[in-house]
């Protein structure tokens, strides 16, 4: 493999935390009681306008939405590293692969600047030629989109090119893009990987980074 793309949340960082207590600020400004951590863990993945509006309930007007996602991407923007880390091995994993000459890219569905600060604040923003987020193209994944842009500005074909996440949505826009995927058990959504199934599922990127290079 030459080009590799990774999802962000519960692929390369775990935000899970951070996330939740964003989401449960956003309600406690709209006079909404808290939200089980784990529930919200389950809304994520598809988005920062989806994860509020499944926060909300099916109740929420546009309006409210949109006003309760402008709270939340501002209350999030300024607390999105208090408890989030890579996982780990990420960082070690990174480090092998960009020695081997194999060129990273991030593709999430979470906006592009928090991504981005995110990965710079972390200390790997270095390690990606790209990094795209939800707010980069008309479509998110599983949309093949930015796949596909990832691919045409590295000059890598299909057969070259490997998504790496944690969910079936990552598994869903590998299969649109036409690419091979690996997905991660140890991030938000382990159980959506059966249907549709990636190549191959490993526990710890290290893991991933061994099969790969031995290849």
């Amino acid at each position: 493999m030459d080009l590799l793309i990774f999802d962000l949340d519960g692929t390369l960082v775990d935000s899970r935390l951070d996330l939740a207590n964003a989401v449960n600020a956003m309600r406690s400004h709209l006079g909404m009681s808290a939200l089980p951590n784990e529930r919200v863990y389950t809304y994520v993945g598809n988005g920062a306008p989806l994860l509020v509006r499944r926060s909300l309930g099916d109740r929420a007007t546009e309006e409210e939405c949109r006003k309760a996602l402008a709270f939340f991407m501002e209350y999030y923007g300024a607390h999105a590293l208090e408890y989030t880390t890579l996982y780990p091995g990420v960082r070690e994993s990174l480090d092998r692969f960009r020695g081997a000459g194999i060129r990273m890219a991030v593709l999430t569905n979470k906006p592009a600047a928090i991504s981005r600060q995110m990965l710079e604040g972390l200390g790997v923003g270095g390690h990606f030629f790209r990094i795209f987020g939800g707010d980069s193209f008309r479509q998110k994944k599983p949309d093949p989109i930015g796949v596909e842009t990832l691919m045409q500005e590295a000059a890598v074909d299909r057969a070259h090119t490997m998504m790496v996440g944690d969910s079936a949505v990552d598994v869903a826009t590998a299969r649109n893009a036409g690419i091979a995927c690996c997905g991660v058990t140890y991030g938000f959504q382990p159980d959506s990987l059966r249907d549709p199934a990636p190549e191959i599922i490993v526990g710890r990127m290290e893991q991933f980074v061994d099969w790969l290079l031995k290849k």
